[in-house]
């Protein structure tokens, strides 16, 4: 592949994986609930979690570690952080890419006080090292410090504080089952429902004032792929549109214009989704084909595609993942308006 081509593709990225600016990290912290009471759908995920949490509380010991899995943008740092509000702890986050060493981590470790929540980001992504350094600290709250090498090795064995670990990752299956088997809570959490959106969208509105109808509202929960992430997104994408082109309101109609000018069709498929299927659809004859060689046709990191466009194209059944890779469904085909290739033709 040309690196060249692919710098510049990962320049101008689609409209809906663009990193948010420092305003809109500030918003969308803002737009967040901060108890369990103010969240919006994932029912059974709240209803479990009040329960260890008062449980955790009236025993005066700090919460199971919890794993928390989805795909992003479902409220998986939100959770964690409420979790942190409800227990009455402090809250230290990382990220696996982040603890390069085991060094990284003993430094964070030795440093938590009693019944402080240490949260890590994509945990999947520990290096091995690092997660053979957590099982003692999960299980026995102590740490393995190794000093010198060889036959003049000594290990001191400090104890630290009671915590409790929060993992967060998008693919469950990559952590291993000894790290997974130390975790007393897994919550899945899954896409939302058109009408947990409608309210987290009329929600956000109301402490954005942002004026918008009924219709308006409709319109953005329906587009925003399942995640109240990305329909806080659209709310301001559409609230700009609506402050140049309109007289501030969102309408069902200025809705519409604004979300189809960033490129997002009536069921929220961005123009990376419509590529990535017509990909698979017109160069492949459906598939199935290899999440690299669809990469690579798109110029686009395998990363990108299995984390931020799969999960929503196979929760809503326009793409199916086989042994051979992934085919695009008749429903795919028929929402584009297009007809797989014969696979003969291309033999």
């Amino acid at each position: 592949m040309n690196k060249d081509k692919l710098k510049q593709k990962k320049s101008s990225p689609e409209p809906l994986l663009k990193k948010p600016t420092e305003t809109e990290r500030e918003d969308s912290w803002n737009l967040r609930p901060s108890r369990l009471e103010e969240c919006i759908g994932q029912q059974q995920v709240i209803e479990s979690l009040q329960i260890a949490i008062a449980a955790a509380k009236g025993r005066g010991e700090p919460l199971d570690h919890i794993l928390f899995y989805g795909a992003p943008g479902l409220g998986k740092t939100t959770f964690a952080r409420i979790i942190s509000t409800e227990m009455g702890t402090a809250f230290k986050g990382t990220s696996g890419p982040a603890l390069e060493r085991s060094g990284d981590l003993v430094a964070i470790l030795t440093n938590l006080e009693e019944g402080e929540i240490l949260f890590i980001d994509e945990i999947h992504r520990l290096s091995k090292a690092v997660e053979e350094f957590l099982y003692p600290a999960m299980e026995d709250y102590r740490v393995d410090i190794i000093f010198d090498k060889g036959a003049h090795a000594r290990v001191y064995r400090p104890s630290i504080s009671r915590f409790t670990l929060i993992g967060a990752t998008t693919r469950a299956g990559l952590i291993s089952s000894p790290l997974r088997q130390r975790f007393g809570l897994f919550k899945e959490l899954t896409f939302y429902s058109t009408e947990d959106l409608l309210r987290a969208v009329k929600r956000s509105a109301s402490i954005l004032e942002i004026p918008v109808e009924e219709e308006g509202a409709g319109e953005i929960a329906r587009r925003s792929r399942g995640t109240i992430r990305v329909a806080n997104r659209l709310l301001r994408r559409v609230r700009d549109y609506a402050q140049v082109k309109g007289d501030g309101h969102i309408t069902q109609q200025l809705a519409d214009q604004a979300l189809r000018l960033e490129g997002v069709d009536e069921i929220g498929l961005t123009d990376l989704d419509r590529r990535l299927l017509a990909t698979i659809i017109e160069k492949y004859a459906g598939g199935p084909v290899g999440i690299e060689a669809l990469a690579a046709s798109l110029q686009e990191e395998s990363r990108t595609l299995e984390e931020m466009v799969e999960p929503f194209l196979l929760n809503i059944g326009f793409l199916m993942r086989t042994t051979g890779g992934r085919k695009a469904t008749e429903k795919a085909c028929a929402h584009l308006g297009l007809k797989q290739t014969n696979q003969a033709s291309l033999l």
